[in-house]
C-alpha cells in the first residue's frame, strides 16, 4: 500500500473502533485509535498470517497485550476480509465472539488478554517455540500500552527475552500518554523507556506513531535485527483523528459523544480489503504429538510397595518418562529445578527444558505460550511460590490454555524451612480456578500415574508433591482415575470416614490403627483427585459411617475439608463433619513436629475421631 492508503487505511481502523464502542455503549476507542496507525502498518505490509488457516505452522503471531483496545483488533480483522460488518457490529453483545477483551473464542486470537502486563510474558513462550522447538521463521509481535510498562512481569519477560536472544520477537509500545484515569509515569518520554529497554539489551527504534512511513521503516528495521528482540516506541496521541477527544484526559474506556459526527470526523466509514501476506510456502507441518496415550506412557517408574520415596522423585522420573513417550511434553522451572526434580527431565531432554530463573510470572506465561503453540507443558516451583503467579494462571483458564503446574514443597510437613516455604494456600487457588483439576498423591507409583494422565487433560492441572519421603502404598499397576479416589480402610461397622490425600494419608492410615487397637474401627479414604472430587464415594461413606472427619496439611479455608463440605451443600442428608487443617502460623521444625502442632498428626486424628465417637453415643 501506498502512505496515502496506509493513512486512510488508519482512518478506517479508528472509524470501527469509534462505531462499535458506541453501538455497545461501552468500549475502549480512544485507546484504539491511538493504535490504529501501528496496526494498519502491520497489516498492510508486515504480517504473514492466512486467516483461512490459523493454525498454519508458520503464520505470525500477534498478542494485543492492551486487550483493552479490542475495537482495533476486530476492526483489523475486517480489513482483513476474517470479519464482516454484521459481526463487527455485535462487539460486546450476548454470544458475540468479538468479546469486551479478545479470547481464544475466535481462531486468530491465540491467548486472552485484559490483564496488563501478561501478553509480553506469553509472547515470550510463542518466540521461544519459534527459535527453539518449531524451528520456523515466524515472528511474535506484541502490540502493549505505555501504562502496562509498569508491571513488574513486563521486566521479567524483557529480561528473559533478551538472555535467549529472541530476534523472532517485536514489542510495540503505544506510547499515548494517557492511562485509565490520567497521565503515565513517563508520559510522551520515550527515551525513559528506551533507557530501561536497552540496559536489558534489546534493540530499540524510537518513533512517531503516527508517521507510515516511519513505522514501516521500524518493522523492517525489527524483522533485520539479530540475536536480539526488538522494541518499538510509537509515539501516539489517545483519541487520533477527533478533535474533541484527542490527547484528552477523562475519555478513557468511554464511547465517544456524538460518534457519528466523529466517524465523519475521521473520513466515513470505509470498507477497505487488505491483502495480508501469507506466510512463506513450503514450510514443514508442525512436529506431530507422540503417539503413545498419556495414559499408557511406557517406561514409567515403578516403586515397591513399602520403599521410601518423596512423590516430588517420583514426579521428576515420571516426567522424565513422559517426556520420553511425547514429543510434545516441555518442562519449566523457576530456578528450582534440583528440588522440584524437573532437573531429570532437564538431563534426558534438553532441548525441550525452559529455565525461566527465579520468575514464576514469566515461568507459567511461557508455559502458557508454549501451549499455543501446541506443546505441552509441565511448569515447577514450590508451591508457595505459584501463589505470585496466581493472576497468570486465573488469565491461562481464560486463554482455555492447557497447562500443567506442579507444586513442591507443599504444607507444613517440609519441615524447619518455615512458613514462607510452605505451601499451605494452593488448593484453595488452583480449586477457584475455572475448569482446573487438582491432584494431590500420597505416594511415589500414584504420583508417576497422575503426571502421566495430566498429559492428556484439558485446561489447568495442577499436582501437588511433598518434599520428604513418604511410605508406598500402592503397587505400579493399580490405575487412579482422574475424579476417583482410593479406600484404604474399610469395615462393615466404621464409626468414622477419615478422608485425607498426600503426607495426611500416612497419618490417617496410622491413626486407624491406633483405633482398631481401640475397637474403634474406622474408614480411611485417599482423596488424591480434590478436583473433581470423587462425591459417590464420599456420600457412601457418609451414608454408611455417618461422619466424616477430613484431615489436610494446608489451611482450612479452600482445601480438602471445603472440597469434601460441597459435595453435601446441594441438598440431601448432611454427615457431621469435623474438619482438621493447619490452623496456626508454623514455625520451624522438624517435619514430625509441625504435624503434631498444627494438629493434622496420627495423634490428633485418633483425638478427634475419640471425641466424635463419644458425642455421638451421647
Amino acid at each position: 500500500m501506498r502512505p496515502d492508503e496506509l493513512t486512510a487505511l488508519g482512518q478506517q481502523l479508528r472509524a470501527d473502533a469509534v462505531r462499535v464502542s458506541d453501538r455497545a455503549g461501552s468500549g475502549h476507542p480512544t485507546s484504539s485509535m491511538s493504535a490504529a496507525d501501528i496496526a494498519a502498518v502491520l497489516l498492510a505490509h508486515h504480517l504473514r498470517y492466512d486467516f483461512d488457516r490459523p493454525d498454519h505452522p508458520a503464520n505470525d503471531r500477534l498478542v494485543l497485550s492492551k486487550g483493552h483496545a479490542s475495537p482495533l483488533l476486530y476492526a483489523l480483522y475486517r480489513a482483513a476480509g476474517a470479519v464482516d460488518e454484521d459481526e463487527l457490529l455485535t462487539y460486546r453483545t450476548l454470544g458475540s465472539r468479538l468479546e469486551g477483551h479478545p479470547t481464544p473464542r475466535l481462531p486468530w486470537v491465540d491467548v486472552a488478554t485484559g490483564s496488563l502486563g501478561q501478553g509480553l510474558p506469553v509472547a515470550v513462550g510463542m518466540a521461544l517455540a519459534g527459535q527453539r522447538l518449531d524451528r520456523l521463521p515466524y515472528r511474535v509481535y506484541v502490540l502493549s500500552g505505555d501504562s502496562e510498562m509498569a508491571e513488574g512481569s513486563v521486566w521479567e519477560a524483557v529480561e528473559h527475552a533478551a538472555y535467549e536472544h529472541l530476534d523472532n520477537l517485536t514489542l510495540v509500545v503505544d506510547v499515548n500518554r494517557l492511562g485509565q484515569r490520567g497521565p503515565t509515569r513517563h508520559g510522551h518520554d520515550l527515551d525513559a523507556y528506551a533507557r530501561r529497554l536497552h540496559a536489558f539489551g534489546w534493540h530499540v527504534v524510537e518513533v512517531d506513531g503516527h508517521d507510515v512511513e516511519a513505522l514501516d521503516t521500524a518493522f523492517a528495521e525489527a524483522r533485520s535485527t539479530t540475536g536480539r528482540p526488538t522494541a518499538i516506541l510509537a509515539r501516539t496521541r489517545k483519541g487520533r483523528g477527533a478533535e474533541a477527544a484527542e490527547d484528552r484526559e477523562g475519555l478513557h474506556g468511554k464511547p465517544l459523544k456524538d460518534a457519528e459526527a466523529v466517524v465523519a470526523e475521521l473520513g466515513g466509514v470505509r470498507h477497505a480489503r487488505v491483502a495480508v501476506q501469507a506466510p512463506p510456502d513450503g514450510e514443514p507441518p508442525a512436529p506431530a504429538p507422540g503417539s503413545v496415550p498419556p495414559g499408557s506412557v511406557a517406561g514409567l517408574p515403578r516403586y515397591e510397595v513399602g520403599d521410601t520415596v518423596a512423590t516430588r522423585t517420583a514426579y521428576g522420573h515420571a516426567l522424565e518418562a513422559v517426556g520420553s513417550a511425547l514429543g510434545r511434553v516441555v518442562a519449566l522451572d523457576a530456578e528450582v529445578g534440583d528440588s522440584t526434580r524437573t532437573g531429570f527431565f532437564a538431563k534426558a531432554h534438553p532441548d525441550r527444558y525452559f529455565e525461566c530463573y527465579i520468575a514464576e510470572q514469566q515461568m507459567v506465561a511461557a508455559a502458557v505460550g508454549l501451549a499455543a503453540r501446541g506443546y505441552v507443558p509441565y511448569a515447577s516451583t514450590f508451591a508457595a511460590f505459584l501463589t505470585r503467579a496466581h493472576d497468570f494462571v486465573r488469565m491461562a483458564a481464560v486463554s482455555r490454555a492447557g497447562v500443567n503446574l506442579v507444586g513442591s514443597h507443599a504444607g507444613v510437613a517440609i519441615g524447619p524451612d518455615g512458613p514462607s516455604q510452605m505451601g499451605l494456600e494452593d488448593l484453595a487457588m488452583l480449586r477457584a480456578v475455572h475448569g482446573s483439576t487438582v491432584l494431590y498423591p500420597c505416594d511415589a507409583n500414584q504420583t508417576a500415574r497422575l503426571v502421566a494422565a495430566m498429559a492428556g487433560l484439558d485446561g489447568i492441572r495442577y499436582l501437588r508433591t511433598t518434599r520428604g519421603d513418604l511410605p508406598v502404598l500402592y503397587g505400579a499397576d493399580e490405575e487412579f482415575p482422574v475424579g476417583g479416589s482410593k479406600v484404604l480402610r474399610r469395615h462393615d461397622d466404621d464409626r468414622v470416614t477419615l478422608v485425607a490425600a498426600g503426607a495426611t494419608v500416612h497419618e490417617a492410615l496410622k491413626a486407624a490403627d491406633l483405633l482398631e487397637r481401640e475397637g474403634v474401627p474406622v474408614r480411611v479414604v485417599d482423596l488424591y483427585s480434590v478436583k473433581p472430587v470423587d462425591a459417590d464415594t464420599l456420600r457412601e461413606a457418609a451414608a454408611q459411617t455417618g461422619c466424616l472427619l477430613t484431615v489436610e496439611d494446608h489451611h482450612p479455608e479452600g482445601g480438602i475439608g471445603d472440597a469434601v463440605a460441597e459435595v453435601f451443600a446441594d441438598g440431601g442428608p448432611a454427615p457431621r463433619t469435623v474438619r482438621l487443617a493447619v490452623r496456626s502460623m508454623p514455625g520451624s521444625a522438624t517435619p514430625e513436629e509441625q504435624l503434631h502442632e498444627a494438629g493434622i498428626d496420627a495423634d490428633a486424628i485418633a483425638a478427634a475421631v475419640r471425641l466424635m465417637v463419644e458425642r455421638v453415643i451421647a
